[in-house]
């Protein structure tokens, strides 16, 4: 069987090379799939990636931008391996909500942030100089972008409830797969992005060996269980994804799902939006403290200054490591004979003691990144993009506030319990370690 499966892999590979032959080089390093995996430039691309939402933003001459400190992060990423980054194209709504990204790339239906956009140019410029690769999502589920929420609003469904009251957010956020002037509005938004021509390289994004994939939104859901619901929200994955493709051929297209957990653990629905032709690969997010798999389900920093016994990130990592064994594996009997790559493009683990300072220790963190880097080597995720990148941010606040560095934890969690800073020498070795070990032939 190794033979035979080695014939097989340079076949694939002589077939990308020859293909790539007649057509520009940029052409060739496109991302593609096959047979369950990816492959880029002819070769097999498995990668160890990081959640940095905020790089447009970074990357803009505007408030809240920082291009040297934008060169840093990146000089420091691929120094430790990381190769792929993942990325929000901006927020939508009104800048008056505390815990939303600002700058606003869409503060009004169809007007546009131009510091902003020109920051993703800059971005993606970067990304491509550096022969790096981006996931960009499109729409958020929650409302700490906009996302799902703005687009309600702005179709008259009345002001975004926020998520103290769980039922009440869920069914007002369950709306948007239903509502035709909701789903026009971020439809046009995504023609006007993907079909945008950079300005810093003159190239349309659609050429772009940067961009890996588009992502329909960050963790879409119905947000409800009725059979409805369910198909409204499989139909927008659908027409979403044929928008995208239609606009865009060179590159792939996911749909930023959570899994089991964003298809409200309904394995059939979450096999059926990703078995539409035009979803190129899987995607689940995993995270142990969220969905109560460590310590109890109070707040990350009663927890830490409690006292009480109770169970902390470095006591919960067999527990967390056996509980996402078993998540990645139920996802993965959902939808392996669809023989499609999957990625665990969100994961994160807070700090010891759920302490959220620069430097503080990280033992549980770091024990339970090499178990999930680990799990590249199984073969049922071909990508591990940890949440989030911190780098060289030093928060000021508990809470994000205005103009604050961001650090990767969104502004309305505490700023810093899942951040990986430059200064997290620990962390930072496990995931060099960790990508060495992904392409050993660069080592020789």
């Amino acid at each position: 069987m190794r033979r035979s499966s080695n014939l097989f892999a340079i076949v694939v590979v002589l077939l990308l090379i020859f293909s790539c032959k007649d057509v520009q080089p940029d052409t060739c390093n496109f991302v593609t799939t096959h047979e369950g995996k990816f492959y880029r430039g002819g070769t097999e691309y498995k990668f160890i990636g990081a959640n940095f939402w905020f790089g447009a933003v970074l990357a803009s001459e505007g408030q809240g931008g920082d291009r040297e400190r934008l060169q840093k992060e990146l000089d420091l990423m691929q120094e430790v391996g990381i190769n792929n980054v993942r990325v929000l194209v901006g927020g939508e709504g009104p800048d008056t909500v505390a815990s939303h990204v600002l700058p606003v790339l869409q503060p009004e239906p169809g007007i546009y942030n131009d510091t902003i956009l020109q920051g993703l140019d800059y971005l993606i410029a970067e990304l491509e100089r550096r022969e790096m690769t981006v996931v960009l999502f499109l729409n958020n589920a929650w409302e700490w972008s906009g996302g799902y929420g703005a687009y309600l609003e702005w179709a008259g469904c009345g002001p975004v409830p926020d998520w103290s009251d769980w039922d009440i957010a869920q069914r007002y956020h369950c709306q948007f797969v239903q509502n035709d002037s909701a789903k026009a509005m971020a439809a046009r938004h995504v023609r006007f992005i993907v079909s945008r021509t950079n300005t810093v390289t003159g190239k349309p994004y659609t050429e772009s060996p940067a961009i890996m994939a588009w992502e329909l939104a960050n963790e879409p859901r119905a947000f409800a269980r009725d059979s409805v619901t369910k198909a409204c929200f499989a139909d927008w994955v659908q027409e979403q994804a044929k928008l995208i493709k239609s606009l865009d051929s060179n590159h792939l297209v996911t749909t930023g799902s959570e899994g089991l957990e964003g298809c409200e653990y309904d394995p059939d629905l979450f096999r059926q939006v990703h078995a539409f032709p035009e979803i190129d690969y899987i995607c689940i997010h995993i995270w142990p403290y969220n969905w109560h798999w460590l310590g109890p389900a109070s707040g990350p920093l009663e927890i830490g200054l409690a006292g009480n016994g109770a169970t902390s990130p470095l006591d919960s990592v067999p527990s967390a490591a056996r509980q996402t064994r078993i998540y990645m594996d139920q996802c993965w009997n959902a939808v392996n004979d669809l023989n499609k790559p999957m990625v665990l493009e969100e994961f994160g683990y807070p700090r010891d003691g759920y302490r959220i300072e620069p430097g503080s220790p990280t033992r549980g963190r770091d024990i339970y990144y090499e178990y999930v880097f680990g799990l590249l080597d199984e073969g049922k995720v071909q990508g591990c993009c940890f949440w989030a990148w911190g780098g060289y941010a030093r928060p000021k606040h508990t809470r994000w506030q205005r103009w604050d560095d961001y650090v990767g934890d969104p502004a309305q969690e505490e700023q810093g319990l899942n951040a990986v800073f430059a200064c997290d020498t620990t962390t930072l070795n496990i995931i060099r370690m960790s990508a060495e070990s992904l392409n050993p032939a660069k080592d020789k």
